[in-house]
């Protein structure tokens, strides 16, 4: 029952990397979203 009041230490540099990831996944949601506007298709050029 120790381990129930100790803090986590995170390093400040994992959540930074964490959340620039996250931004590039919206950015790629994103393209994705404008070529299926512009073409119709999910990935242009293979079906």
């Amino acid at each position: 029952m120790e381990n129930k009041n100790q803090k986590r230490n995170i390093d400040p540099q994992k959540t930074s990397a964490e959340k620039l990831n996250g931004r590039f996944a919206l950015v790629g949601v994103i393209a994705l979203v404008g070529a299926y506007i512009t073409t119709g298709q999910i990935v242009p050029g293979i079906i």
